[in-house]
């Protein structure tokens, strides 16, 4: 690979990378201008809604203008149902599995389950559950899958598969044989999006462990957008792994209180 071309993948990465982190920041400062304390005095989902309502609308536009303007597609359809459903299906048992583990044994044995900032009400119970089931993985997909990996594809070619040594090769092998590039690098600013900054002065404060799932999340979704071709499944699989995980916390969070 020539050193110019190299130059342009990085400058390509980095742009990207800003305007996937910089658009979410710009739809909490939008979310900001609205009081919501009649319908949701507790905080618990009314501004994180309009935040991914926002962050959303400002993607599907862009992606909607490239549509037009070039020969770019970016998996609205169904896809390849049988692949996307194999992928669903599987993600789903194995994300069971993880929950039964980790939330219900091993967090829960330790009595160290998250803490809500809000009270286990049932509007603000079915308010947060209703939007982790509508808006989390139609608006996050749709961003750091769709939008993120069709376009870092344009220019960051090549897969990282189990032929290979090294750590790619383990990666490689959890995902089926082979892994693209830009899948990894959308995991990774997947995972950096879940980790808060500030710039006046610099701070960034983050839970390793909840970053690290959020990567390894997001090759599971990303390897699933590109094999079906479609952003319905991922958004499905991201769904249901955010409504299982509050779900089951606030069950638990039920008995243990």
């Amino acid at each position: 690979m020539s050193l110019l071309k190299f130059l342009k993948q990085v400058l390509w990465v980095l742009f990207l990378t800003v305007l996937l982190l910089g658009v979410p920041r710009l739809a909490g400062a939008f979310a900001d201008l609205f009081d919501y304390s009649t319908i949701d005095p507790d905080g618990a989902f009314a501004w994180i809604s309009v935040h991914h309502i926002a962050q959303a609308v400002v993607f599907l536009m862009l992606m909607l203008a490239i549509s037009k303007v070039s020969a770019i597609r970016f998996g609205f359809g169904w896809g390849d149902r049988k692949e996307g459903l194999a992928y669903l299906r599987l993600f789903v048992l194995i994300y069971i599995g993880y929950v039964v583990v980790h939330r219900l044994i091993f967090l829960l044995l330790a009595g160290s389950l998250p803490v809500f900032w809000y009270q286990l009400t049932a509007r603000n119970i079915i308010g947060q559950l209703s939007f982790q089931l509508l808006l989390t993985g139609p608006s996050e997909e749709l961003i750091f899958r769709v939008f993120a990996i069709t376009m870092l594809g344009l220019l960051v070619k090549g897969a990282v598969s189990d032929g290979e040594k090294g750590p790619g090769k383990v990666i490689a092998t959890m995902f089926g044989g082979k892994i693209s590039v830009a899948n990894l690098i959308a995991a990774v600013i997947f995972g950096l999006a879940h980790v808060r900054f500030t710039f006046a002065p610099f701070s960034a404060s983050f839970e390793t462990g909840q970053v690290v799932v959020a990567v390894i999340l997001g090759l599971f979704y990303g390897v699933c957008y590109e094999r079906s071709k479609s952003m319905i499944y991922p958004m499905m699989m991201h769904s249901f792994s955010n409504v299982i995980v509050v779900g089951v916390s606030i069950i638990t969070g039920f008995i243990i209180g």
